[in-house]
């Protein structure tokens, strides 16, 4: 049975996540950031085994706790293939992932989805009906497309994704920007501005400022 830990880190209202399987005691680490020694503590007091880190992209604030962690316990790292070189951490354990990759946690299993658009590298991760979205969809917003290696195109057509998904999946932002810290993809559809955007063309004006 999956259990989902929030922590609220950082001066970015960051969200990590610790996922866990409760039959094996076996968890992994969303995008370890600010404060690994309260990962760590929580970790130890529920006795389980850190047996992977997913990373949704490579952005400073969502990992730059990994070194740290990796010196507590050196697992796989999961990344997107996608990627770039200047935002991919240069660690051994590191495994570059293709869209639907399947990743194990003790006796459950989770998909990857490559979701670029922030960075080339974004990536989603889907247990059951939870998805963990990163910067590519927050509650009633979405990733910026204005930084280096951003791109708004790719960011549009990962968000047209988002709408193909069952409605009552819940979504878990890697940044507590909203109303709330979860969400389901039934009523972001109806209340993110930019899930509500008729065309590329509306998104690409709306994302980048222009109206």
């Amino acid at each position: 049975m999956i259990h989902i830990e929030s922590f609220f880190l950082g001066p970015m209202d960051n969200i990590v996540y610790i996922l866990s399987d409760s039959d094996t005691k076996t968890c992994l680490v969303i995008d370890p950031a600010w404060d690994i020694s309260q990962l760590i503590t929580y970790i130890e007091k529920k006795q389980f085994c850190l047996n992977g880190i997913l990373l949704t992209h490579g952005h400073h604030d969502h990992c730059n706790g990994l070194n740290e962690l990796l010196s507590y316990r050196y697992v796989n790292v999961y990344l997107s293939e996608l990627e770039a070189p200047s935002l991919t951490p240069h660690v051994t354990s590191l495994i570059k992932i293709k869209n639907q990759h399947r990743i194990p946690l003790g006796k459950l299993t989770i998909t990857s989805y490559l979701t670029p658009g922030h960075t080339p590298g974004g990536a989603c991760y889907q247990i059951a009906g939870h998805l963990f979205t990163g910067d590519t969809l927050f509650v009633n917003g979405c990733g910026r497309c204005d930084l280096d290696n951003s791109n708004v195109d790719d960011m549009y057509h990962s968000l047209e994704w988002f709408k193909s998904l069952p409605s009552t999946t819940m979504i878990y932002p890697g940044h507590h920007y909203g109303d709330r810290t979860t969400d389901t993809l039934e009523n972001q559809k109806k209340t993110n501005r930019f899930l509500l955007c008729k065309n590329k063309e509306a998104f690409i004006r709306k994302r980048m400022g222009r109206i």
